[in-house]
């Protein structure tokens, strides 16, 4: 009979999973229904998109990752196998971090107030270079992600026996990925970005701030601005949240903190899981037409159940 805990994080794991991929589809599918119709998509709805497609493919690869890892373990943890599937899961890691913080730079661009005629300027057609920041976003991962094929040091593992009639030592080879590897690509693919969405919320705030307080000063009432800049405020800060929770779990995972069979090991598994439905939710309802189109679904679906 399996242990309580193993039923319990592989039906969370499996759950989140499911979830993550149904939230992440219903945001790309909502994009290009609205893109089919005809109405002119900006260029956060575009980031939005690209992040959930990148989620989608985070989770296949997990989930084929931990199948594999615990169904054909002879077989994954081979030279070839094993370093593919590094390169699989941390493209969609690094892109998914990446295009984190593309969103958040087009929120603080769109916040902030400039007054230098070059910066009014990018403001203005900012829009027209997000493309370029998505296809840069994913060239730095690709850059980072395809090195872990040949980064990939051997651990020597004995086991000897402790019996007085025979004393067998057996040696095997783990297969581990190379410390100064993970280092540097942990510092572009993860910290790196990490800074990067803590500065746009601490620029965010400050314009907030600063436009509450020009609002206490007069008496103009809320503008459409100051909403906007709420909204993307708490966004932006939900998503650092996140981040950082997921930025954590993920460096517990890589310097092994924690063994398999331990407790903490599967909750920092579940919150790496977890990641992508939170964070699909947290675009959905920071996204009014994301939100308008679920509040709608819910409100048929909810029809339907009762009617």
């Amino acid at each position: 009979m399996l242990p309580v805990l193993a039923v319990l994080s592989v039906s969370i794991l499996g759950i989140s999973t499911l979830a993550g991929i149904i939230t992440n589809a219903f945001i790309v599918a909502v994009n290009l229904y609205i893109r089919d119709q005809g109405v002119r998509q900006n260029a956060c709805d575009l980031i939005v998109c690209t992040l959930g497609i990148s989620n989608i493919l985070f989770l296949f690869t997990m989930t084929i990752n931990d199948f594999c890892t615990f169904l054909w373990s002879g077989k994954y943890f081979t030279a070839e196998i094993y370093s593919y599937f590094n390169v699989l899961i941390f493209f969609p890691i690094f892109s998914s971090f990446w295009f984190t913080v593309c969103l958040c730079v087009f929120y603080c661009i769109q916040i902030l107030i400039f007054t230098q005629p070059l910066l009014i300027k990018v403001k203005k057609n900012f829009s027209h270079f997000v493309p370029w920041l998505l296809m840069w976003s994913v060239l730095i991962s690709l850059a980072i992600s395809v090195p872990a094929a040949w980064s990939v040091d051997y651990e020597l593992k004995k086991n000897t026996s402790t019996d007085l009639t025979v004393n067998i030592t057996l040696v095997g080879e783990i297969p581990k990925l190379n410390l100064y590897y993970l280092l540097i690509s942990n510092i572009i693919g993860c910290t790196v970005p990490l800074l990067l969405v803590g500065i746009s919320n601490v620029l965010i705030i400050k314009s907030l701030v600063a436009h509450a307080k020009q609002m206490l000063s007069s008496t103009s009432s809320s503008t459409t601005r100051g909403e906007a800049g709420l909204r993307a405020a708490k966004t932006v800060t939900l998503l650092l949240f996140l981040y950082i929770t997921f930025y954590i779990s993920e460096i517990l995972m890589f310097i092994d903190m924690f063994p398999p069979t331990s407790p903490w090991f599967t909750v920092c598994l579940i919150v790496i899981y977890l990641y992508s439905p939170i964070q699909s939710v947290i675009l959905i309802l920071g996204s009014p037409k994301l939100r308008s189109t679920s509040l709608k679904i819910l409100s048929q679906f909810a029809c339907c159940k009762w009617g």
